[in-house]
């Protein structure tokens, strides 16, 4: 089973005028993406507005990524869910449509035990023999996976090949780094926390702000992982404005603000996402223009 490594994209999923998926959006963004010498895509994860998809959409999506992609690059499809029936049937959409892993995110809301997490995740991978990485995020969920709760799981369930560790704790990361076996990677779920994470052992990132800048953030990564750190600490802080401003309001609201100017895709999001503010979109149009990239 191949190590995912390297800067990989969640992907925005992009909206026509009229609220429709925008296919050739998408298609010119995969195509960037390649282009720029990206590791990976997730397509349908929170960035991509996963949660506001029907399961046509969701189809589509996964496909038209795939198709794009042309086998150059891993397809991680997000395929969580709360409800462990639900994680397994999104998964096997998203086989269907040719991914070549899942990633699935810690049930929210419900705030299951270690043991219920153990048995959620073991239940998928026993349903769809495809490789899972496990995704933290504590900020969005409520509830965060222990780095002894994810070793558990790393070592018990053979399809759990890594997770998107987004807890923003370093100490917990460096703990699954510290006992993670041989096949298992460690990604950052947050881009200012990719170099660090790399210097103590991690394999790479799932990326927000490489929707804007793929080129950048995987020489970056890229960098990092051949023992480069002073050309990846350059990139670092010429990335390091662009991070924070992604967050300045809900993720996907900033990156697909920057990625409107841009020219890339329509200013569309689904409800309850909504345009970002005027004053913050002049911060994001602003640091664009700082880094060269508008």
């Amino acid at each position: 089973m191949k190590k995912l490594i390297g800067a990989i994209t969640a992907l925005v999923t992009p909206f026509t005028e009229n609220g429709k998926v925008d296919i050739a959006a998408l298609r010119k963004l995969v195509r960037f993406q390649i282009e720029s010498g990206i590791s990976g895509l997730v397509p349908c994860g929170s960035t991509g507005e996963a949660a506001t998809l029907s399961e046509e959409e969701y189809q589509l999506v996964i496909s038209t990524v795939v198709k794009e992609v042309k086998g150059k690059v891993p397809v991680v499809a997000g395929a969580g869910s709360n409800d462990t029936v639900k994680a397994i049937k999104n998964s096997k959409i998203a086989k269907k449509a040719g991914a070549d892993m899942l990633l699935h995110v810690t049930p929210y809301y419900n705030k299951p035990t270690p043991a219920g997490l153990l048995a959620h995740f073991k239940t998928i991978a026993n349903a769809v023999d495809m490789p899972i990485i496990l995704y933290n995020v504590p900020g969005r969920t409520g509830s965060n996976i222990t780095a002894a709760t994810t070793l558990d799981i790393a070592k018990k369930v053979d399809h759990v090949i890594g997770v998107k560790e987004a807890s923003g704790n370093i100490n917990q990361m460096m703990e699954i780094v510290k006992g993670a076996p041989s096949h298992f990677s460690i990604l950052s779920g947050d881009d200012a926390l990719t170099l660090p994470l790399i210097a103590v052992g991690g394999q790479g990132i799932i990326s927000v702000v490489a929707n804007e800048t793929p080129k950048e953030f995987s020489d970056m990564v890229n960098f990092a992982l051949n023992g480069n750190f002073e050309k990846a600490k350059n990139l670092h802080y010429k990335l390091l404005d662009l991070m924070n401003v992604n967050f300045i309001e809900s993720n996907p609201i900033p990156v697909k603000t920057a990625l409107a100017l841009m020219g890339k895709i329509k200013e569309v999001y689904r409800l309850p996402l909504t345009k970002i503010s005027d004053k913050n979109k002049e911060v994001v149009a602003n640091v664009l223009k700082e880094g060269g990239w508008l």
